[in-house]
């Protein structure tokens, strides 16, 4: 039996509405876990669907670190002005901000990082496993699995979200789109830190 208590609480974790939620924990035989899979695919589905919708509003906001030495910028965008004025909206691109400023990505997306960056990796990873002696599809599969977690280091969609890291953060974005119903991107961040490395920024038009 689905009981309000159920559905609320998949709410909160989502951000669904209380049908989606009812029925998506009805499908689940009320497992909460299931349910919240069954949501996220649903959301995946509706951001591809809005995916090329032109996104003329958004928020620029930026996040300084307690002690003032390391902060960012942030531009998000979405479809509408109301959007970008609801708490919901002002919270993800508050928390984005946040991301970048605590996970240093260099680029936005795996799309973004250039090819000779990718080959170096790889190129890295196949000498050192060769002292190891990997070989063949074993060798194959090793590089491969840490070009995947390389991409969770660098690209800010790729990371695993601070608040939750069981999402990455493309995830968090997929949902908003969902609960919103707007199409959502983020365009640009920059990262600054004193005496670091100086500013990173990543720009995707």
């Amino acid at each position: 039996m689905i009981t309000a208590q159920d559905v609320q609480k998949l709410r909160q974790l989502t951000g669904a509405g209380m049908m989606d939620a009812k029925k998506a924990l009805t499908e689940a035989s009320g497992d909460l876990e299931k349910a919240t899979d069954i949501l996220r695919k649903k959301g995946g589905k509706i951001a591809m669907s809005r995916g090329a919708r032109a996104t003329g509003q958004g928020l620029v906001e930026s996040y300084i670190h307690a002690g003032g030495q390391v902060g960012s910028m942030v531009e998000v965008l979405c479809e509408t002005d109301f959007v970008a004025r609801t708490d919901q909206f002002k919270e993800l691109v508050h928390d984005l901000a946040m991301q970048v400023t605590a996970s240093s990505p260099l680029f936005l997306s795996t799309e973004d990082v250039p090819a000779e960056v990718v080959e170096r990796e790889k190129r890295v990873y196949q000498e050192q496993l060769a002292t190891e002696g990997k070989t063949g599809d074993m060798l194959v599969k090793i590089i491969e699995g840490k070009i995947q977690k390389y991409y969770q280091e660098i690209c800010l969609l790729e990371q695993p979200f601070f608040k939750d890291d069981k999402l990455k953060v493309k995830d968090v974005v997929t949902e908003a789109i969902a609960r919103t119903g707007e199409n959502i991107k983020i365009k640009r961040f920059c990262r600054f830190e004193l005496a670091g490395p100086g500013v990173t920024c990543t720009v995707k038009e």
